[in-house]
């Protein structure tokens, strides 16, 4: 089927082009009409802040909730309370009022905006109710409301966007990242091909793949919450996964032509070898990410469905674009001398004279001290795995956004001028079985009570009843920061002791809610749903691999190296983030919590990706065993030919990783280092020391396969290249290898 495609798009390039082309203009057309959109909200199904957002939906609150917009002068100059100041304060809210979607506005002076004045009077809030929620609120819509506070600003008040207002100011473009990955990726190509076209072309299939993923993914934002951070994943993942999948074709079809196949011939077996590989691949990563679904979370249900466009697109273009620019290019992209055969410098002395070169040589060393280097190999991804013995989910607030941020800068002034309880207040609500006779009522006035004797608690607002007087609600402060594990313990006691205690025999339904509460019931059902996710994602890499090299063993085997890779980015995620350890050389300015979310994706996502590099480092180990039927001989040759290209491919998407590391954003960075690491010691210790080594040593008993699984197992033949093996002798108890349907 490959094959009729490669050749049908071969034959067809400019018809093929234009398609691709039609398609990136359609959809940027409808990103322009519509808008992109993403949104920070978390829904948990389930969980108890969940029920409390739902419950205080009867509240005829704004649809955003009030919003702040910080206010405040400098000690030494005038309070916000002097004649002008609050003049001007007064004219701000005023003018507020008018922008669109603004439907009233509170000043620190009013009896409803009690307690948004500091004790000294230099630091307030304007309260901004709007008629949209987080998603709906753009970087346009806090602009408008700062310059509407105009008045204030010219009187000397420094105004700041808080809250979501500042989370939509703050959404930040990763443009340049792309940018300079895509640069880091055309040296490397250039110099790997030694020409300007040959390296622009896993560019071009890249970048036109990445483009139709983020407008695909902005418009899926119109039906499901996605979230900023999903975004960001899939343009780091497509841009990566798109140019080396173009890489290892366009390898393979320079191959080809080198070796005297036509354009179109090379083109379309091209797509039936090397593409199978990349579908194959392809849809490793896709169902890993799959995977993600067991997590029973909304937002987990986004950050794999990104990716996952862009990794299918990435995956079509590939088998589709990639043969019709081949076609259209082919005369200049064929190399001007045939390249040395990769295989040739990895044969012993006893083939000939040739000496082993570059990973000719490597892959020798590692053949012949197979059980030196497995240790050493082993020892090392040790060493780098050990913090994460120490990893804990915590979770990020505005306090981590980088310096001179509106969610930075107003996170600052409200936790000096309130305490840091104040950027992450606490929603305590309650159902009542029966109407109260109002905010006096003993079991309102009882519940106020034990919140404020409640230990952690920095202030507790005055009690809110609903119009039908059903429920009630009030808003809890904590002593301590949002993302300071002392507030999660804090929304602990208060479930488990405090409400259960102060409620007991009334009939009342107590939940607690907010953001942090919220993040807190996201961390603990990701690691209660951790276990399961990992299963499934191992079992499907597992099962797919043993579809693909019908070998139990090197399934299994497989799918445990590429533990060896997740654990050594974990360990380097908590030196880095949780530990602090050279957190100034990225950006940040100390230790900073993972979110529950980012070691669970990466688990997935990783898990993906190792299988790229394991399905192309096997394919040529398993045809040069069909030829040859020498284990140790099989793993030289094939790791000579596959080592210096899928160290090629590895440095191009760490390069296109580390590039976001320039993003202001933690959990970018996050995702930045540890997809790097991971990818760089898979690459290089895990493909290039532990693989080869644990094959040597295992010898033949890598290819063996009961005769019952045999006739159950498909016939995929992944490393068919087109040619007939020579069938190496089976050894007891194996199934002939003729009988594996490795031939053409």
């Amino acid at each position: 089927m490959l094959l009729s495609v490669g050749r049908w798009c071969a034959r067809r390039p400019k018809r093929t082009v234009a398609a691709w082309l039609l398609l990136l203009t359609a959809l940027a057309a409808a990103v322009g009409a519509f808008g992109r959109v993403t949104t920070e909200a978390v829904t948990i199904p389930g969980s108890d802040s969940q029920a409390a957002r739902d419950v205080a939906e009867a509240f005829s609150d704004a649809a955003s909730g009030r919003q702040p917009v910080v206010l405040y002068t400098a000690p030494g100059s005038p309070a916000l309370t002097a004649t002008a100041q609050r003049k001007a304060v007064d004219e701000a809210a005023r003018a507020i009022e008018k922008v669109d979607h603004v439907v009233a506005v509170t000043t620190p002076f009013e009896p409803k905006g009690r307690g948004a004045l500091s004790a000294d009077g230099h630091t307030g809030q304007l309260l901004v109710e709007l008629d949209v929620t987080g998603r709906d609120i753009t970087s346009e819509t806090t602009r408008h409301i700062t310059d509407a506070a105009a008045p204030a600003a010219e009187a000397g008040i420094e105004v700041t966007a808080g809250a979501d207002l500042a989370a939509a100011a703050d959404r930040g473009d990763t443009g340049h990242s792309e940018i300079i990955g895509l640069a880091a990726a055309f040296v490397i190509l250039a110099v790997g091909f030694g020409s300007v076209i040959a390296a622009g072309v896993p560019l071009l299939n890249g970048a036109i793949g990445l483009a139709i993923s983020l407008c695909s993914i902005g418009l899926v934002g119109h039906l499901m919450d996605m979230p900023s951070t999903g975004t960001t994943i899939a343009a780091m993942i497509g841009l990566g996964v798109g140019i080396d999948y173009t890489l290892f074709c366009l390898t393979r079809f320079r191959e080809l032509r080198a070796a005297g196949a036509g354009v179109e011939e090379a083109a379309a077996r091209t797509t039936a070898g090397s593409g199978k590989a990349v579908a194959f691949a392809g849809c490793a990563v896709i169902a890993a990410l799959a995977g993600l679904a067991l997590g029973g979370l909304p937002l987990l249900h986004a950050l794999a469905l990104a990716p996952g466009i862009a990794v299918l697109v990435a995956m079509a273009a590939t088998l589709t674009l990639l043969p019709a620019v081949l076609s259209l290019l082919g005369h200049r992209l064929t190399p001007k001398a045939r390249p040395r055969d990769a295989a040739s410098g990895a044969t012993d002395a006893a083939d000939g004279p040739a000496r082993p070169r570059g990973w000719g040589r490597i892959a020798g060393y590692v053949a012949a001290r197979p059980w030196r280097c497995l240790l050493a190999g082993l020892a090392l991804a040790g060493v780098l795995a050990a913090p994460a013995t120490q990893l804990t989910f915590g979770q990020l607030d505005a306090g981590d956004k980088a310096p001179g941020t509106s969610s930075r800068i107003a996170y600052d002034r409200l936790a000096d001028a309130f305490g840091p309880g104040a950027n992450g207040p606490l929603q305590v609500v309650t159902t009542l079985p029966t109407r109260p006779s109002g905010p006096g009522d003993s079991r309102v006035t009882d519940l106020t009570t034990a919140l404020r004797s409640t230990e952690g608690v920095a202030a507790v607002g005055p009690a809110q009843l609903d119009a039908h007087g059903t429920h009630a609600r009030w808003q809890v402060t904590p002593t301590t920061a949002p993302g300071d594990p002392a507030t999660a313990e804090l929304v602990d006691r208060l479930r488990d002791e405090t409400l259960p205690e102060a409620t007991e025999g009334t009939g009342q339904v107590t939940h607690v809610g907010g953001a942090t509460a919220a993040q807190a019931d996201l961390n603990e059902r990701l690691a209660r749903r951790m276990p399961l996710v990992v299963g499934f994602v191992l079992t499907v890499a597992a099962l797919l691999l043993l579809a693909a090299f019908r070998s139990p063993v090197v399934a299994v085997k497989a799918a445990l190296m590429n533990l060896i890779s997740v654990a050594a980015s974990y360990g380097v995620l908590t030196a880095l983030f949780q530990w602090g350890w050279g957190a100034t050389l990225i950006g940040l300015e100390g230790a900073v919590p993972i979110p529950g979310y980012v070691p669970l994706l990466m688990f997935a996502v990783l898990f993906g990706l190792s299988m790229d590099y394991e399905v192309f480092l096997l394919s040529a180990v398993r045809a040069a065993y069909l030829r040859e039927g020498d284990t140790r001989r099989a793993v030289i040759t094939g790791l000579a030919g596959t080592g210096r290209i899928i160290t090629s491919a590895a440095l191009i998407m760490v390069s296109v990783f580390l590039s976001y590391l320039l993003s202001d954003d933690p959990v970018v960075k996050m995702f930045g280092i540890g997809l790097a690491t991971a990818v760089a010691l898979d690459a290089t210790v895990v493909r290039g020391v532990v693989v080869p080594s644990t094959m040597v040593l295992l010898g033949r008993a890598n290819w063996w396969l009961p005769r019952r699984l045999d006739r159950l197992l498909p016939h995929m033949a992944i490393e068919d290249d087109g040619q007939e093996p020579a069938p190496a002798s089976p050894g007891p108890g194996e199934v002939p290898l003729a009988s594996t349907g490795s031939t053409s």
